[in-house]
């Protein structure tokens, strides 16, 4: 009797470990609040569907397709309404590169003294903003058509020394052309977004000020685990977030509250096997979404006609 005593006492204690250890991994990953967020998103469509980019409404279009010439591993994306074309970036040989909307390589130009570099933005006509994530380093550069090198030592640097850790640094970037504010990703360890304004300086005739807003409560609210890349719309004034280890986009309304999210894994969205590595988001004027996962495979997702 005793024996079996011990043996049950023995069995409770390790269900209660069990039980204990999924609760910190649920937590850990956010799971609670994601469940909460699902089901208060269905809750809320009526109001948010024709007023947002309403993510739930995507499917994948063009699934894991390999982008062929390339040895490196592609991080980050954007959109250039200029040239119709997206442009990402490759940290080990840092190159910059220029895409297709079907996820071709139109041309690579090389990247001098960029360090780490992990996100590119579309500003305006010809000029972008690349992140050195290590150094945590923002650097305006000019693309000219013809261009086949850049140098970081002729651009204009911001180096922002915050929460520096190693490299979960700057991951992403965004750009709102209407309140020329710059969102810049960090990655975690503390996961944040924080708004630049002033950067890129691009009135030689104002003194060069840069301002940095931090907004904790926005950032808390985010049941992400990390962040690999940011997108702005200008139409709803949103924020796009892409978490790589959460495998989910999620949309971020003007009071920085998520509205609505897309799931990157298996038998969601369409798609038939999960996002292995979500690294960089892009949106063109249409509102096709343009994404990119190492081992460097190219996605598009749209809303079917009519929506």
């Amino acid at each position: 009797m005793p024996r079996l005593f011990t043996f049950k006492r023995l069995l409770v204690g390790l269900l209660l470990f069990i039980l204990l250890a999924l609760g910190l991994l649920a937590q850990d990953y956010r799971l609670f609040e994601r469940a909460w967020f699902n089901a208060q998103q269905w809750r809320h469509a009526a109001r948010w569907q024709g007023a947002s980019i309403w993510l739930p409404d995507y499917r994948v279009t063009l699934e894991a397709q390999p982008i062929v010439g390339l040895d490196d591993d592609v991080s980050a994306l954007t959109y250039d309404p200029d040239r119709r074309s997206l442009f990402t970036v490759t940290n080990q040989n840092s190159q910059l590169i220029e895409l297709s909307l079907d996820g071709r390589i139109l041309r690579r130009v090389r990247l001098l003294g960029f360090g780490d570099p992990e996100a590119v933005e579309y500003i305006s006509r010809g000029l972008y903003v690349i992140t050195d994530e290590r150094r945590q380093r923002l650097i305006k550069v000019r693309l000219e058509d013809d261009a086949r090198v850049i140098d970081a030592a002729q651009a204009q640097q911001l180096s922002l020394g915050i929460g520096r850790n190693g490299n979960k640094g700057f991951e992403g970037l965004a750009y709102d052309v209407a309140g020329q504010r710059l969102f810049v990703a960090k990655e975690r360890n503390p996961l944040r977004i924080y708004e630049i304004h002033g950067f890129p300086h691009r009135d030689p005739g104002q003194p060069f000020a840069v301002h940095v807003v931090d907004d904790l409560e926005r950032d808390a609210g985010l049941f992400v685990r990390d962040l690999s890349s940011l997108q702005f719309d200008e139409r709803s004034g949103h924020l796009l977030a892409l978490s790589d280890e959460s495998r989910l986009i999620l949309e971020l309304n003007a009071d920085g509250r998520p509205i609505s999210s897309l799931s990157l894994l298996a038998g969601q969205s369409g798609l038939q096997r999960t996002v292995p590595q979500a690294e960089g988001l892009a949106m063109d004027g249409d509102g096709t979404l343009y994404l990119i996962s190492e081992p460097n495979l190219f996605y598009v997702f749209r809303k079917p006609a009519g929506d």
